[in-house]
């Protein structure tokens, strides 16, 4: 993978900062009841200056119901995307994804876990998250050791051990009960916004923001990890030091935008190839972009997730609907693979 910079325009600039603002507030007036632009504005001002509140069913709606979803979408697809450019520039691989080192199969598994066993939801997010740690724990032993170097190892151990963790959501599966257990388990692998809340967003929202930061303010240096671990070393960078960073920071976001929503797959994949081939491989402009152009993305998603039809339909499905058939689009024009 070249490293191509075109570097953001003060333009793009503000359209990237304007663009998740701008999908929020719209998708805040979408759904079974409509409330019109006038209305949310109206309704946001008030809560800024203090104001009696508007009718009290549209400020429920709002600020009790679709608010904790639109944040949640703002923060699952501005993880997704930022882990997912991390983990393309770490293997220098365009088609790496946030689950490359199997930690959305350990983080479904946890989950299904908690769902069988009747956890609430705190315990549902905490076992997730802690089972997509412990996966991508054992893929890095698995991938590495003595006589291994370099990431090619670590990525075959990921695929085992997403394999081990798949298998291991199938046994659930079977062994939980066909009317309650089950069907909640695949509503929840299909991935869903449905649950949630100001509590979950409190234990999940922290690690997907500090994971985020520290990414974006390491991206200078992640430019190096397209280069060769010698060339990476001559610029006196710790380089085994700054993937496991990555590894680290990257693993985290992902597994804590798993816990709080299910699978949502396309999302790491799709949006860092749009966000480079507008700007280019260069991390500098490339990662900010995945995190305001991913939020917005998902925002847009779950709203059309969710009107689409009056039940809703699956994350996973809509954006494996809308990923595909884009990403092929995107591959034919580009000449950068």
């Amino acid at each position: 993978m070249k490293l191509k910079a075109k570097g953001l325009t003060p333009l793009w600039i503000a359209i990237l900062v304007i663009l998740p603002i701008a999908v929020s507030v719209l998708a805040l007036g979408i759904g079974t009841f409509e409330i019109t632009p006038g209305e949310v504005i109206a309704s946001i001002a008030s809560k800024l200056t203090g104001e009696a509140p508007m009718d009290a069913r549209i400020e429920y709606i709002l600020w009790n119901n679709r608010l904790p979803r639109i944040l949640l979408a703002l923060l699952v697809g501005a993880g997704l995307s930022v882990s997912g450019c991390a983990f393309q520039s770490l293997f220098s691989n365009p088609l790496a994804t946030p689950d490359t080192l199997g930690v959305a199969s350990g983080s479904s598994f946890g989950a299904a876990l908690a769902l069988l066993f009747g956890m609430n939801l705190f315990g549902i997010q905490t076992l997730s998250f802690l089972m997509g740690l412990g996966a991508v724990a054992l893929t890095v032993l698995a991938g590495t050791g003595r006589s291994k170097k370099g990431l090619g190892g670590v990525v075959l151990g990921g695929i085992m051990i997403g394999s081990l963790f798949s298998a291991l959501i199938t046994l659930v599966k079977y062994t939980a009960d066909t009317e309650s257990q089950l069907p909640a388990i695949e509503y929840w692998l299909m991935g869903s916004f449905n649950s949630a809340s100001y509590e979950g967003l409190l234990l999940g929202a922290p690690v997907i923001i500090i994971g985020c930061a520290v990414l974006l303010l390491l991206r200078w240096r992640m430019n190096l990890l397209m280069l060769s671990e010698d060339e990476a070393s001559s610029s006196g960078v710790n380089i085994r030091l700054l993937r496991a960073v990555v590894i680290v920071f990257s693993t985290m976001i992902t597994a804590s935008c798993v816990s709080m929503s299910g699978q949502v797959g396309w999302v790491g994949l799709l949006v860092p190839h749009i966000c480079r081939m507008k700007l280019g491989n260069n991390l500098r402009s490339t990662l900010p972009a995945c995190f305001l152009f991913g939020s917005a993305f998902m925002v847009v998603v779950d709203t059309l997730a969710r009107t689409i039809t009056s039940a809703g339909l699956p994350l996973s499905v809509l954006t494996a609907i809308i990923g595909a058939p884009f990403f092929i689009i995107l591959m034919r024009k580009s000449d950068m693979y």
